[in-house]
């Protein structure tokens, strides 16, 4: 089994993903950790394209894997060797208040994570507007080739059958 899922920072991604990866005993690979160099001190660091698309191969050669992330222009291979493909497609209010709830879960040590400062949280909550308003239009364009494996969420109950079988 090979999933992928998609969709704004925010939407659920990787809580779906690792209730998934639980559910079915299969590993979760989070493309921040591929994108994003996080054994530099300074937040923001990417990784060396090279290093990046190489860690994608690896992971694409594993009999069964669930992939998690916002990035759709270099992981076209993904998408392709998906069994089904999940589209996050939360509302607005949601996906921010739970940006800005995991920053806070972050600052005050309740949630692991990356070393994000205020400044780079204003930054994503106004880049998620641009990708739900033109990204996600171009994601939903270069799916149209895999519409019969594509499932849009658009609310938690959704998640919560597929997780739970009701």
């Amino acid at each position: 089994m090979k999933i992928r899922i998609i969709g704004c920072s925010g939407s659920g991604k990787t809580y779906f993903a690792k209730r998934l990866s639980k559910k079915y005993n299969i590993p979760n690979f989070d493309l921040d950790d591929i994108q994003w160099d996080n054994s530099q001190n300074s937040y923001g660091i990417k990784m060396p394209i090279e290093k990046r698309d190489q860690m994608l191969k690896d992971i694409l050669q594993y009999p069964n894997w669930i992939i998690d992330g916002v990035y759709y222009a270099w992981v076209q291979q993904s998408f392709e060797e998906a069994n089904i493909i999940y589209v996050m497609d939360m509302p607005k209010w949601l996906y921010k208040f739970r940006i800005i709830k995991r920053f806070i879960k972050r600052k005050i040590g309740l949630e692991k994570g990356k070393k994000e400062t205020l400044k780079t949280v204003c930054k994503l909550l106004k880049w998620t507007d641009t990708f739900q308003n033109t990204n996600m239009k171009e994601i939903i364009k270069i799916l149209e080739p895999y519409k019969g494996k594509v499932v849009f969420i658009k609310k938690r109950e959704e998640i919560n059958r597929i997780l739970y079988n009701y």
